[in-house]
């Protein structure tokens, strides 16, 4: 047992050292070719997708280019590698460089000279070549592989706006933002996070509108971060936010190039990762979650009522179970005669009081959404909709619950969908339980000390730095113009900064539509 110990903990350390050497040391390559190949076999030993192709130069020179299935450009090598090096020639090829200007015509290329850049490239998909007697590879850029095309997103369709998204491969997404803001001032730096997985993640930002605090402490959170695998933006999402005991996100995440763009160009920044189609945006304000990207496209009458529906129908979501359980239970004054006779006649055969029959509705309400989300798209909402009418129907007439509560669960449930961003509404969602709790045992006294709990929370929390609730608490005047309500765009001549006061100005004043006929 104890040798078994020993030798368990023996071959951990050589692997870590292993890694840390091959790594971290940044060991170079050797001159011997079969050395280096002896190196690169042992490290993808068992790895039956990696390709060894060796061949000779000109019929005398020994090389080997070394790539992964799947993930390179098998017609590319072919053809512009393999075909032209092979091909018969008595020239002799003296040096790397020599064989670069003459024989290779690919537009991406980069000398590695080390194990670790080798080992990155060949993981990304781009073949590195090793020539004898060369302490130097070469890395070509011919990475492909399967990616999805760009469509439209599910969760954030709108009725008038762009219909193109984000995909999973970064330098589509990235491209995309290009083509929304053709300047050069937008910037983009590159990291990779992750031990094992070595994700790409970029840095968005446009020069001279993003603060640059700002920037460098989004660089320094992300430095940060030592984890083994970064698969989707929610794992950097709660490694640098503020809180993360909240349930209020402190990033909004979106999938729509035109979100990214907007934000970019009120002094945000972007964080893009690779492998998922959504993207980080630092930092935000509680008001900003409320927004729809089609508040944009709208005129700003149309805009403004429906955003300002969309704060009621928030509250609703939040409040609406909870005070209705508080009036019934605490507070039967409040309610009109008829109102009540008719409520207490529909409750006659109910065993249950209003706070657990409040409390059963919503989490069989929960359950369902949540089942028509996981469940396959052709039947998920049929599912979702029939069964909240079937099972709400069949307990009223089982007397388990009463008709107004399946009202009130039912208005709850199509208000909380008025909120655009999803994890928001997951934050209202779960709020609305203990709201209940509190209203069934201190009644209006309870909804109220639930309320000043989730004020005073709000007030605290920040995102970046920046106040949480801006620009309400604090104060900012010239900003409460996209805030409650939606201003026309002639009017909006500032620009909302949460950072800094870095080029304040989006557009010039006076563009207000027939402006000049007007005062004359």
């Amino acid at each position: 047992m104890l040798f078994r110990k020993v030798r368990r903990r023996f071959h951990k350390l050589k692997q870590l050292y292993t890694d840390q050497q091959i790594n971290e040391q940044q060991v170079l390559l050797s001159l011997d070719l079969d050395e280096n190949l002896q190196v690169l076999r042992s490290i993808y030993q068992d790895c039956f997708d990696v390709v060894f192709r060796t061949f000779l130069i000109g019929g005398q020179t020994k090389a080997v280019l070394i790539y992964i299935e799947g993930l390179s450009n098998i017609e590319e090598i072919d053809e512009n590698v393999l075909a032209p090096l092979t091909s018969e020639t008595e020239e002799r090829v003296r040096s790397l460089r020599e064989m670069l200007k003459k024989k290779i015509h690919i537009s991406k290329m980069k000398e590695v000279k080390t194990f670790a850049d080798c080992i990155e490239n060949i993981s990304i998909g781009n073949p590195v070549l090793f020539v004898q007697h060369e302490a130097s590879g070469l890395a070509l850029g011919l990475a492909k592989w399967e990616k999805r095309s760009i469509e439209e997103p599910t969760a954030e369709s709108v009725v008038r706006g762009p219909r193109e998204g984000f995909v999973e491969t970064l330098g589509v997404s990235t491209s995309l933002l290009r083509r929304k803001i053709k300047s050069p001032h937008l910037k983009m730096k590159s990291m990779k996070i992750g031990s094992y997985t070595n994700t790409d993640v970029v840095i968005a930002y446009i020069e001279g509108l993003a603060d640059h605090t700002l920037i460098e402490e989004v660089e320094n959170r992300l430095q940060r971060i030592e984890i083994d695998s970064v698969l989707e933006s929610g794992y950097i999402e709660e490694l640098i936010e503020d809180n993360s005991y909240s349930p209020f996100p402190q990033l909004v995440n979106t999938e729509r190039p035109d979100v990214a763009a907007a934000n970019l160009l009120e002094g945000r920044v972007v964080i893009l990762v690779d492998g998922t189609p959504f993207v980080l945006i630092a930092p935000i304000s509680f008001f900003s979650l409320l927004q729809s990207p089609e508040d944009y496209y709208q005129r700003y009458m149309i805009s403004s009522i429906i955003r300002i529906l969309r704060f009621v129908f928030m509250v609703l979501s939040l409040l609406l179970p909870s005070l209705y359980v508080a009036v019934l239970t605490y507070h039967q004054e409040m309610v009109p005669t008829a109102l009540l006779i008719s409520v207490a006649s529909s409750r006659e055969s109910v065993p249950f009081p209003a706070l657990v029959e409040a409390l059963m509705m919503e989490v069989t309400f929960e359950a369902l959404r949540e089942a028509g989300v996981r469940l396959p798209k052709q039947v998920g909402a049929a599912v979702s909709i029939v069964g909240a009418l079937v099972i709400g129907q069949a307990a009223v007439q089982a007397g388990l619950v009463s008709a107004p509560m399946v009202i009130v669960v039912a208005i709850t449930g199509v208000s909380s969908f008025m909120v655009p961003h999803y994890t928001q509404g997951i934050a209202l969602r779960m709020l609305r339980f203990p709201i209940i709790l509190l209203a069934g045992t201190l009644g209006l006294l309870g909804v109220m000390l639930g309320v000043i709990t989730i004020v005073v929370h709000l007030c605290t929390l920040r995102s970046f730095g920046i106040p949480y609730l801006t620009p309400i608490a604090p104060m900012k005047g010239r900003e409460l113009k996209d805030a409650l309500i939606r201003a026309p765009w002639w009017k909006m001549d500032t620009r909302p900064h949460l950072t800094g006061e870095f080029n304040s100005y989006r557009q010039s004043p006076g563009q207000k539509p027939n402006s000049s006929k007007g005062d004359e």
